[in-house]
């Protein structure tokens, strides 16, 4: 049986949601599975030429289609962007799909479960359907579009909710999405949990004295609080600004100097700058996204991370930022819901601590609390390294898919899997592929 995955970007890009589904389709050709991707051609908030129309890479057959991204800016471009990638991947996806595929669709772009299940449909295959977030949901929760946006996505939500019910299997991300999806109408037995996670090969915790990215952006003798990836609409920009604020107007000659690090970019790092500029912060510095080689020490160059999740998101979206600081080895600022998913994972493992929304106060505290108790930092820095070893690496969460696909594929679709205690576990060889 093959797998067809469609999402908007692939490797070699370096997009989050590209690498988990590139993660998947090379796990699964070792496997001796025929995989194949059907993704854009462009590249994820980077400059450079359009990626090759159709190659392989690693033995997976790889088709890029046209799209409009980064040809204009705002909602709109987005919009345009979606809308094309959805016309060409759907014409890629009706000539390729063939009688008794797998295709797993991801929910980039948005509703894309909807063209999945009819094509699916027509051509005979089955249909895995990947949540990274609720959709349209999350537009809604947001306000996107105002009043009108509101009354398009209540008519979409029909033949989205065909389309995860008519699946073979839905994977979710997170406890409160599958709860959510359980609230549409999708029967338990066709959803699965399986968290984002991060690769414990490719990120592994680095001592601070011998992070060579922190001695290149002059940090040596700084306390560095770091945000990696996307800052989108979901995030809380104004308490992280306002804790910025806070500590540079304390700051002390005296003492080590805090230092704010963005690496990324999103929807409102504009505002996010701008703002940096408007208050006069010296404490800030931007980075653009760095290649994945140097991941590790992206992680790394903080002291400590921070991430937010508005509480209206809450089952909606998972942040999978956490996956990564936890690999890195660094504890966890949470801006969020304080009973919300990644704020219950950080208090049972003891890696960090949630600040509510609009507190920029707690935040300050929290940050000056770790850099005056440095063995509190990295205590909690080894144990979240400890729960993502155990719970959220790579090798863990492609288990759970080889098991997802078995089940979808009606027992058809066989992996090196052994039962070991209530938990499956990878077999040697596997082992020594995923590895």
């Amino acid at each position: 049986m093959r797998v067809v995955l469609l999402n908007r970007f692939f490797f070699p890009d370096h997009a989050p949601t590209g690498l988990l589904v590139s993660d998947l389709a090379f796990f699964l050709r070792r496997q001796n599975v025929d995989v194949v991707a059907i993704s854009s051609r462009a590249r994820y908030g980077s400059e450079g030429p359009p990626l090759p129309k159709r190659e392989f890479i690693n033995g997976v057959e790889i088709h890029r289609v046209w799209s409009t991204m980064g040809s204009q800016p705002g909602l709109f471009g987005r919009g345009l962007d979606y809308g094309m990638f959805f016309v060409a991947a759907g014409w890629r996806l009706w000539r390729v799909a063939r009688r008794e595929d797998i295709i797993v669709g991801k929910t980039d772009p948005p509703l894309l479960s909807v063209m999945v299940a009819a094509i699916a449909k027509l051509r005979g295959a089955r249909t895995i359907n990947w949540a990274q977030d609720i959709f349209p949901e999350v537009a809604d929760a947001l306000k996107i579009g105002g009043r009108p946006g509101g009354l398009a996505f209540r008519f979409l939500k029909p033949a989205r909710n065909w389309s995860l019910k008519t699946a073979s299997m839905n994977v979710v991300v997170g406890t409160r999405m599958a709860a959510h999806m359980q609230r549409l109408g999708v029967p338990p037995s066709r959803t699965r949990v399986i968290a984002n996670w991060s690769d414990a090969q490719l990120i592994a915790p680095i001592p601070l004295a011998k992070n060579a990215l922190r001695n290149e952006w002059g940090l040596d003798d700084s306390f560095v609080v770091g945000y990696a990836g996307n800052l989108g609409r979901a995030h809380d920009v104004d308490t992280l600004v306002d804790a910025i604020t806070l500590l540079h107007e304390q700051a002390d000659a005296s003492s080590a100097p805090f230092v704010f690090v963005f690496v990324g970019s999103g929807a409102q790092h504009a505002k996010l700058q701008r703002e940096v500029a408007r208050r006069k912060l010296s404490n800030v510095q931007f980075r653009p996204y760095q290649d994945k080689d140097r991941l590790a020490e992206v992680l790394g160059v903080a002291d400590v991370h921070v991430l937010s999740l508005k509480p209206i998101l809450e089952g909606l979206i998972v942040p999978s930022k956490f996956y990564g600081i936890a690999a890195a080895g660094r504890p966890a600022l949470f801006i969020g819901a304080l009973d919300g998913e990644i704020a219950q994972l950080i208090n049972q493992t003891d890696c960090g601590f949630t600040i509510a929304p609009g507190d920029a106060q707690a935040l300050t505290s929290r940050i000056l609390q770790l850099a005056s108790d440095p063995e509190l930092c990295l205590a909690m820095g080894g144990r979240a390294r400890a729960a993502f070893e155990k719970h959220w690496d790579k090798k863990r969460a492609l288990v759970q898919w080889a098991e997802a696909l078995k089940a979808a594929s009606d027992g058809n679709m066989q992996f090196m899997i052994a039962e070991s205690g209530s938990r499956a576990v990878l077999g040697d060889s596997l082992d020594q592929d995923v590895a």
